[in-house]
């Protein structure tokens, strides 16, 4: 695997792999997270998507994808931290499965050229008809998450807790932020983003590295380039010296309890053990004790946000056992501040790891995500780093970890009638 810079704020990451029989295609505009920003960015990758200047609609596009062997092609919108990644992701069949002489790499990517750089226009200018419908439809997928109460509850978590932090906004922005967004504020932004925007570019397939580096600078031969977007590190900030506690309220029967924790440790390996033993596998403490032994929760988990130094906890109880709950998953992490573990414990939660780590390579689509998110986080680190990483851990880190974990928020989901 290799990343090098092949253009003003251009970057590409090249896997050469023939593990797959697809080859699997990037290109990502990397941006700050901002909440004035951020509906507008994924309101216009949805815009982009619906065709470009020499396939203006879908069903032109769809035709030109299948005539290149069923190729697949998608807008993307991701959070890595507090930057906002925007654009396109394709897959494609792997140039060495093909009839001699016949190649998908080189028209795939100017392919996803055209897609950020060739807009669909309509009188000179981005559809309105096109942005009238995705602003309206992407205000009604922002609005439906409520649906699945446990993850908004998660997000709503995040959202508390970060309240003026980059990392509290989500990745698509707010509904009402989609709704604000016009015609000619959407082209504005676009104009203003494009030239100054870090470009990551991905490939991973059986071509040879020159070949793709070539494919994707002749695609992106016409990115305007005019100074530069900086990317910054996440903030990280300490607890609040007492939690604070958010209550709402909703037509549901199922209490959702969810904790979000700060630390100031930046063991990395060491915080994945901790959080692994703490919720995040099913032989971790808050799944095998909270849920199975005292029947606390129906789903009890935890999760690891390296980048800013957060742990949250998410589960689901009856509103009558929220203080229970609350003291019992405290107990949990006391616990493992205090080194009260079995052996079988700590190497449970080495072994998930890295068969995690190990199955990231088993996806295309996955290494993409991974090794994206390691050019624009400082401080990633490689794979191969995370997973040598692991290894050395003692039970003495894992303790200093959880001692370094700390409760800021806690957000409590309930019913009215509760």
């Amino acid at each position: 695997m290799t990343r090098q810079q092949i253009g003003a704020n251009m970057y590409l990451t090249y896997v050469p792999s023939e593990k797959f029989k697809t080859s699997f295609l990037s290109a990502q505009l990397a941006v700050p997270l901002r909440r004035e920003t951020a509906a507008p960015n994924a309101l216009l990758v949805n815009v982009l998507s619906r065709g470009t200047a020499r396939f203006p609609d879908m069903t032109s596009l769809g035709r030109e994808l299948d005539m290149l062997y069923g190729a697949r092609l998608e807008p993307t919108v991701r959070k890595k931290g507090e930057i906002q990644l925007l654009g396109f992701a394709a897959s494609c069949i792997d140039d060495r499965y093909l009839p001699s002489g016949e190649r998908l790499l080189e028209p795939l990517t100017d392919l996803l050229g055209e897609m950020l750089l060739s807009p669909a226009l309509q009188d000179g200018h981005l559809n309105a008809g096109y942005i009238a419908s995705e602003r309206e439809n992407l205000a009604d997928l922002i609005r439906s998450t409520v649906n699945d109460k446990r993850s908004y509850a998660s997000r709503r978590l995040i959202e508390e807790m970060c309240a003026g932090e980059p990392f509290g906004i989500g990745r698509m922005g707010a509904a009402q932020d989609v709704e604000a967004v016009t015609p000619e504020a959407l082209e504005a932004h676009y104009q203003s983003i494009l030239p100054r925007a870090r470009l990551e570019l991905f490939y991973c397939g059986s071509a040879p590295e020159e070949r793709v580096k070539g494919a994707f600078v002749q695609a992106f031969s016409t990115l305007p380039r005019e100074g530069e977007i900086r990317l910054e590190p996440a903030l990280r900030l300490p607890a609040r010296p007492e939690h604070r506690v958010v209550t709402e309220e909703m037509d549901v029967t199922q209490g959702k309890l969810c904790i979000g924790c700060r630390t100031e440790c930046a063991d990395r390996p060491a915080n994945m053990i901790m959080n692994a033993m703490f919720g995040g596998t099913s032989s971790s403490k808050l799944f095998l004790n909270v849920r199975e032994k005292l029947s606390l929760c129906y789903y009890a988990d935890s999760t690891y946000y390296w980048t800013k130094g957060l742990i949250t906890i998410s589960s689901g109880i009856e509103p009558r056992d929220y203080d229970r709950a609350m003291e019992e998953i405290l107990a949990q992490l006391e616990d493992l501040k205090n080194g009260v573990w079995a052996d079988w414990e700590f190497e449970a939660a080495r072994t998930s790891i890295r068969c995690a780590l190990r199955s990231v390579e088993d996806s295309a689509a996955s290494l993409e995500d991974f090794l994206i998110g390691c050019g624009v986080l400082k401080d990633a680190g490689t794979l191969e780093e995370l997973k040598e990483g692991i290894l050395p851990v003692t039970r003495e880190r894992v303790m200093a970890a959880a001692a370094a974990v700390q409760p800021d928020t806690v957000y409590f989901l309930r019913g009215r009638e509760a």
